[in-house]
């Protein structure tokens, strides 16, 4: 649904749930981070397979109970966030783009809520 709604309905994706030691590996190896994060992202240049996402469940289930929130709706705002950068979306360099990506996030968040309900 995320991705019908940003035009890219025929796009596919892998999605890796794991935990803080596989996610940390992933960014060390690939982004030279040697430590766990929350989400990441992949993109691939191909017009079908857009990219990979990969999200420790270890650290979105501590995520959702320091935001009072369920583990799925914290899966769902990562996936969506991971989405988001597979498709060009930016926020680690603050300002405009960050606002962008951050209201892009809070939007399509509402309509899977919608979706859910």
């Amino acid at each position: 649904m995320v991705f019908e709604d940003l035009g890219s309905r025929n796009s596919e994706i892998s999605i890796l749930l794991t935990e803080d030691e596989g996610i940390r590996e992933l960014n060390r190896i690939y982004l030279g981070k040697d430590r766990p994060t929350d989400v990441l992202s992949f993109p691939m240049e191909e017009k079908v397979v857009i990219g990979d996402i990969a999200i420790s469940v270890e650290r979105a289930h501590e995520h959702a109970e320091l935001k009072g929130i369920s583990l799925n709706e914290e899966l769902t705002g990562l996936l969506i966030h991971g989405a988001l950068h597979l498709l060009g979306h930016e926020h680690e360099v603050g300002g405009i783009r960050a606002r962008r990506m951050r209201k892009e996030e809070k939007r399509l968040f509402s309509l899977t809520n919608k979706e859910i309900s």
